[in-house]
């Protein structure tokens, strides 16, 4: 099975730390775990790499995650890899420096590489901003990965608040032909949870 992404480190995770690219005091740091993570996707032949931001705000960690966004996709480009940046939901992830997709739009124009890309996650998107089908829409010529769970739990997609038979329907029509990304946690058995896989797709 090939591997589609990969995430850089997250820190210390025992101390709640999620990414290291928006915080001004850890940019070396930082800029290792982008080097493992473009390594680590080179040997294992995954297209994408998502750097992850890390709890942050303001102007210094906006500037600070672009500046390392620049170097991610410098590094990246050289071994043919995209980076990737992902909007977290303010309840699953309090604190994390990257909340919604017009946050990840503009900083996506302003690093300027074409090798930097929107992983657009159904679950955060609708628990921060919801309107899925236009969102999808109107960014899709900066998505590099869809990722999909039902909202609010985070479980298999079969129920919740999102209709995913509309929305796989409506990525389709879209023309995206990527595989996508079933990040979900599993209410029961793995295996036993895929009936989904019969009934919306």
């Amino acid at each position: 099975m090939k591997m589609l992404d990969l995430n850089t480190v997250c820190g210390n995770a025992d101390v709640g730390e999620n990414g290291l690219a928006a915080l001004p005091d850890r940019v070396e740091e930082a800029r290792r775990a982008i080097d493992q993570a473009v390594d680590y996707a080179t040997d294992i032949d995954a297209a994408n790499i998502h750097v992850m931001a890390g709890k942050a705000a303001g102007a210094d960690a906006h500037a600070t995650f672009v500046s390392n966004l620049r170097y991610a996709a410098e590094k990246a480009a050289k071994k043919q890899r995209t980076i990737l940046i992902e909007p977290l939901n303010k309840y699953a992830a309090p604190g994390y420096f990257l909340n919604t997709t017009d946050q990840a739009r503009q900083i996506i124009e302003e690093v300027g590489a074409d090798n930097v890309k929107l992983m657009f996650d159904c679950f955060h998107v609708q628990m921060s901003e919801g309107d899925l089908s236009n969102k999808l829409q109107q960014l899709l010529p900066l998505i590099g990965h869809i990722q999909f769970a039902a909202a609010p739990d985070r479980g298999e997609p079969d129920h919740g608040e999102i209709n995913y038979y509309h929305v796989f329907k409506r990525i389709e029509e879209l023309g995206y032909m990527a595989p996508l990304g079933a990040e979900y946690r599993p209410t029961g058995d793995t295996d036993a949870s895929l009936g989904w896989m019969k009934t919306l797709i």
